[in-house]
């Protein structure tokens, strides 16, 4: 798990990334498509064409970090180009790391 902190700004970059990109190519995408600092310490998630794997920037004040998951089976749900700029919260990170919907995730009760 990425630890974080909750002041921390989640953005995704909507539509699709050259998963082949390494940090400085994605910190380059965050400012000229996103038009955002990548080094202002927000954290910026990437999807590549196939779905299943994502990539993440993140300048935590000492320096920039990347981070990669794949999943073994199913995709990443992704918002739509439409969509614009998105901005999730940790919990819905963490949601999606897992590869839970993290658009509507519901609360089931368990038995004992």
């Amino acid at each position: 798990m990425i630890p974080v902190p909750s002041q921390v700004r989640i953005w995704l970059a909507v539509g699709r990334t050259d998963m082949r990109r390494g940090m400085q190519g994605l910190a380059l995408q965050v400012q000229e498509t996103l038009g955002r600092d990548p080094h202002a310490g927000d954290l910026y998630v990437f999807r590549g064409r196939s779905g299943n794997l994502i990539k993440i920037i993140w300048h935590d004040g000492l320096g920039m970090s990347l981070y990669a998951k794949r999943l073994e089976k199913g995709r990443f749900l992704w918002p739509s180009p439409a969509d614009g700029t998105v901005s999730i919260s940790p919990a819905q990170l963490a949601y999606m790391l897992d590869g839970i919907d993290w658009r509507n995730p519901r609360h089931t009760c368990r038995a004992n």
